[in-house]
């Protein structure tokens, strides 16, 4: 029975798979998001001030960020959780592939999210009198608590990371 209920946990992993698929999707959906404002500066090139020119690259950076958190999310996610990715040709392969581990996963994704709301925060200043005071303190709060989230997460891996060397060094 034992056995029987740990190969059970164990192919439960399976049902994450739908969910990196689903990934894939909201990946096509930046994409498209990605082409239509691309469409959308380019069809207003001949009468960009400086500023806007600078909001319009900002937005597509955001999305390319986005999308590559995505990307993160999904290999490191479906190798670690699901199943390692086994490519006939490796040459293709990422350099990061099959390395991040859960907690460089975590940093990752949290330098993703520091990232994106440093952008998003860099587009309100360059147009800051659309926002009111309030609004843009909730924001460089919140970007605030990202960086703060990055820097503890961080120092907890590093902490673990030193006492599994301690244990480590101790006799059996």
């Amino acid at each position: 029975m034992e056995r029987l209920i740990e190969r059970g946990l164990f192919a439960s992993r399976w049902f994450m798979a739908p969910m990196y698929v689903g990934l894939v999707g909201a990946l096509a959906v930046l994409l498209y998001t990605f082409g239509a404002e691309l469409v959308h500066l380019a069809m207003k090139f001949r009468t960009l001030t400086a500023d806007d020119a600078v909001l319009g690259v900002l937005s597509l950076i955001d999305i390319s960020l986005a999308g590559n958190l995505i990307l993160i999310v999904i290999f490191s996610g479906y190798e670690n959780f699901v199943k390692k990715i086994e490519l006939e040709d490796t040459s293709d392969r990422l350099a990061w592939q099959g390395t991040v581990d859960f907690a460089g996963l975590k940093l990752k994704l949290v330098a993703s999210m520091v990232a994106i709301s440093g952008i998003h925060l860099l587009k309100i200043f360059m147009d800051i009198e659309k926002y009111q005071s309030g609004e843009i303190m909730w924001m460089v709060i919140i970007h605030l608590v990202f960086v703060l989230s990055g820097v503890f997460l961080a120092l907890m891996d590093l902490i673990s990371a030193n006492s599994k060397a301690t244990r480590s060094l101790l006799p059996k």
